[in-house]
């Protein structure tokens, strides 16, 4: 039931002084002139997670035009930059004002990528926003004059200042909606281009730190792609873009060290999400089920066929429904190979600098030593094309030491002071030059792929308890019930609140999709239908303003390091 404001403001006089859960009366919806105001849940204790709050105005009040939201790109475009204006307000506003958590005021702050988030939400109708509150208190007592000023003066000053169209600058809205379009335009385009990544010309690529996403400043060059290799697209708002086009099928990146190879690749493993503007790759795009895939010594693996790589291991264990609490680095990435291939991939993305030597190559002198029947081992460099040519699956690979490459690549770029050269052709002279002294190990074909299906009891959230427990801690790690899930290798994924919307996707696939027999790509199919359908609030009813959707790649990641999980093999 929707109350009047001056009910906010009366509750807040009476309560003022109690204790602190007195705060659950001001619990429900409040209309204003110009607003509805939604106190979703107020926090139990002054240090606990804020409370949260929708500000809703409808959109006579609002004043977007349709034009700005009218397309899912453009529509995730606005809701982005009016978060980013939400966030700047809040931030102005927020003022700590007693014990705890108190007087602060934050929405959900979004990185250099432009995703999908509940921060946000532009309809027809109406824009939302959801806010985090930090009700104000002294000790544990209510300060109710200080939350009346909160609730009652600076959350309509945030909204008026982020969420209203005539009190944000033009120009900047529609650049901000419009640049987004053309990424998103441009990363559709590829596939009938032939291509996996384009980067266009201009492009900034270094960013300021390892820790800091930022396009570097002085110093940075500017990306300038080779004659040989570039392409040209017409996009909707920036009209003609130029750069390099990457095609499909075997690529190397190579070059010396502190040129920029892998700085490249960090670029197109991130191109599959939009940028912001002046984030220096808008135009640096890849199809959008692009896998990153490297070593990764410890994780688990459940019920994995990772025969194509890997054979005739010690003591007969079976490598075609393989199982471990601790990979090493050769059998982690040829798992996260064959996983990347059953959720589905048209692109992997490696750098020899984080896989297993031995998982890449064995050259010829260590073949004369070691035979093959004493080698459970195909390096990659046997199955490359084999993926490509009976799968359709292309490679990205950033090589630093390992010429032997050259005889399976299709393109190959040199790196050299962070500019692109095209040596393909070089690279196919010197690979001709010198008889081909490996014997190649990969067999007639790659191989075979299984299905499987998760158990749905193997995935157990609730700690024993009725109520399922999963929290994102940081951008690298969900604790899922009782067991910490490690997500520190899966690169991919931009976002803590991508993070916190995987740990809640896994508990409504496991509640809603797996049955045992269903696949892992058929319940990722039916949980993409559900997100498509009801959006990111699908994933709880709490109206939490703390998601941003993440892939089915990053998702099934998710899955298959998760401890706990059980399998059984579709043969």
């Amino acid at each position: 039931m929707l109350k009047k404001s001056e009910e906010l403001e009366k509750t807040l006089r009476r309560i003022d002084g109690r204790g602190y859960k007195a705060y659950k009366d001001i619990q429900g919806s409040y209309g204003f002139p110009a607003h509805t105001l939604h106190i979703d849940h107020v926090q139990g204790d002054p240090f606990a997670a804020p409370s949260r709050v929708r500000i809703v105005l409808p959109e006579r009040v609002a004043g977007f035009t349709p034009d700005l939201h009218d397309t899912p790109a453009r529509n995730r475009a606005l809701c982005d930059f009016l978060t980013r204006a939400a966030d700047a307000a809040c931030e102005e506003a927020s003022r700590r004002a007693g014990s705890g958590k108190s007087g602060l005021i934050s929405v959900d702050r979004p990185g250099q990528e432009v995703l999908e988030r509940t921060s946000v939400n532009v309809t027809g109708a109406e824009v939302e926003a959801r806010i985090s509150v930090g009700l104000p208190a002294t000790g544990r007592r209510v300060l109710g004059r200080q939350a009346a000023l909160i609730l009652l003066d600076q959350i309509p000053k945030i909204a008026r200042a982020s969420l209203i169209a005539t009190n944000l600058d033009p120009e900047r809205t529609r650049r901000h909606v419009e640049i987004v379009e053309d990424q998103s335009f441009l990363r559709d385009a590829l596939g009938d281009a032939g291509l996996v990544a384009f980067v266009g010309d201009g492009a900034i690529l270094p960013r300021k730190s390892g820790v800091d996403p930022r396009p570097m400043g002085e110093g940075a060059v500017a990306f300038r792609s080779p004659e040989s290799l570039r392409r040209e697209f017409d996009v909707p708002n920036a009209g003609r873009v130029t750069g390099m086009g990457i095609p499909a099928g075997v690529t190397l990146i190579v070059g010396g060290g502190y040129h920029g190879k892998s700085t490249l690749l960090s670029a197109i493993e991130l191109g599959v999400y939009d940028h912001v503007p002046a984030d220096g790759r808008e135009f640096a795009v890849t199809v959008p089920d692009a896998v990153k895939i490297r070593a990764e010594d410890g994780r688990s693996v459940q019920g994995v066929d990772i025969s194509p790589f890997i054979t005739n291991l010690p003591f007969g264990t079976d490598t075609r429904d393989f199982s471990t609490a601790d990979a090493s680095g050769s059998t982690s990435q040829a798992a996260n190979i064959a996983e990347a291939l059953e959720y589905g991939t048209s692109l992997l993305l490696i750098d020899e600098d984080t896989s297993a030597t031995n998982f890449m190559i064995r050259d010829h002198r260590m073949q004369e030593l070691v035979a093959k029947d004493k080698e459970p081992i195909t390096p990659f460099i046997d199955k490359v094309r084999q993926l490509y040519d009976e799968r359709g699956v292309s490679t990205i690979i950033v090589v630093g030491g390992v010429g032997d490459y050259f005889d399976v690549a299709d393109t190959v770029v040199m790196m050299d002071s962070y500019l692109p050269l095209d040596v393909t052709d070089r690279a196919k002279e010197i690979a001709a030059k010198y008889v081909a002294e490996r014997v190649p190990e990969g067999g007639d074909s790659f191989g075979h792929v299984s299905a499987r299906a998760p158990v749905p009891s193997s995935l157990d959230p609730s700690r024993g308890k009725r109520q399922e427990k999963v929290d994102a801690k940081g951008r690298g790690t969900i604790l899922f019930g009782r067991t910490p899930l490690d997500l520190s290798a899966v690169e991919q994924i931009a976002s803590v609140s991508q993070t916190r919307a995987i740990g809640d996707a896994l508990v409504l696939m496991m509640k809603r999709f797996m049955d045992g027999r269903r696949t892992v790509a058929e319940i990722l199919d039916l949980l993409e239908g559900e997100l498509d359908r009801g959006g990111l609030d699908a994933l709880s009813s709490r109206h939490l303003g703390t998601y941003a959707r993440p892939r089915r790649q990053e998702i099934a990641a998710a899955l298959n390091r998760l401890r706990t999980l059980r399998i059984e093999q579709q043969r």
